[in-house]
């Protein structure tokens, strides 16, 4: 048995891994890949079987936002030319509902740029998810950055399933992306959303200069806050942001980096987001060896590969994806 076999083995005896071996996972020879994806294999089927969960995220609000955080077009450090709105109508979200519906996506993400939601925003939001459930019964998840408990349990009545605030980085590494809010501030509402009854979604992106040490203390964190769904992005630099000609990642060290969190987070969703096509290019298929989530459609101000391309992607692998309860099987518009 391999070494990676091993601390699959120890994984599932409900055992975590230690700092050395998460290290280990990051700094593994190119040549023990297969047996690293292998390993990640063994736990994700464990829990999940060879289901493969589709989401699909709306931009309802573009841009004006005034936090700084540096890997982003939207904030007010930017001048990458994004386009600009407030937030949509509730006609437009229920038509990005029944698009999400038509493609498969068991969840669908409601997205608005700015440091948090005004009450009337969190008005909007929830009168469209009233009629999501009504009309398509997917799990909604919306991510409209800081929240007050009032505001989540507004989003709790209304039936939204779950509220993603991403960590984005480790706490040490956090002043380095972004200095007008703090990483406990994002902590935090995690925690609003978890006491609403909510479930939490909190996730990373890799590759923004941060060391090794910074991706096992993002996984780590995220087990500690108990997550139930982990988004992976891996950084997308778009020119006109501080974050701009970042380059340091390449598909292999993106499947490692996947391996880590599947085996420090054994449980929970993990799912490749931002910057899947970017990164992982040709090797994207193998990222469901340790994933079992991905985004279908476009990102918030990136593209997307054609959503015909991840259902074949899923098929071919000889994964199936996984529908919501109320969902059917159907053709792909």
């Amino acid at each position: 048995m391999t070494k990676w076999a091993q601390l699959a083995e120890q994984v599932l005896e409900g055992k975590q891994l230690s700092d050395e071996q998460a290290l280990a996972v990051l700094n593994s020879p190119d040549s023990e890949l297969l047996e690293l994806l292998q390993a990640a294999y063994k736990v994700r089927s464990h829990y999940y079987g060879n289901k493969v969960k589709l989401n699909m995220i709306i931009n309802t609000k573009s841009g004006l936002c005034p936090e700084n955080c540096g890997y982003c077009s939207q904030s007010i450090r930017s001048t990458a030319p994004i386009e600009k709105y407030k937030m949509m109508d509730k006609e437009s979200i229920l038509a990005g509902a029944k698009r999400a519906y038509d493609l498969q996506a068991g969840t669908y993400c409601i997205v608005a740029s700015g440091r948090g939601p005004s009450n009337k925003e969190i008005d909007r939001v929830t009168e469209a998810v009233k009629e999501i459930k009504e009309n398509y019964q997917l799990k909604v998840c919306a991510c409209l950055g800081l929240l007050k408990p009032e505001q989540a349990a507004k989003l709790k009545e209304a039936g939204v399933d779950r509220y993603n605030h991403n960590l984005n980085t480790s706490a040490g590494h956090h002043e380095q992306i972004t200095t007008t809010h703090t990483y406990d501030e994002r902590v935090n509402t995690v925690h609003t959303v978890k006491e609403s009854g909510i479930s939490p979604c909190s996730g990373v992106i890799i590759g923004m200069r941060e060391k090794k040490e910074d991706v096992v203390s993002m996984a780590r964190s995220l087990h500690a806050l108990d997550a139930d769904s982990i988004p992976v992005n891996f950084l997308h630099a778009i020119d006109g942001t501080p974050l701009e000609g970042t380059d340091e990642l390449d598909p292999r060290y993106c499947l490692k980096v996947l391996c880590l969190f599947r085996l420090i987070n054994p449980t929970k969703e993990i799912r490749i987001s931002g910057g899947r096509e970017v990164n992982l290019g040709s090797l994207q298929p193998l990222g469901l060896y340790p994933a079992n989530s991905i985004f279908v459609g476009d990102y918030l101000t990136t593209a997307g590969q054609e959503t015909t391309a991840d259902h074949r992607m899923i098929e071919e692998m000889g994964f199936e994806v996984e529908f919501a309860p109320e969902q059917k099987e159907q053709p792909v518009m």
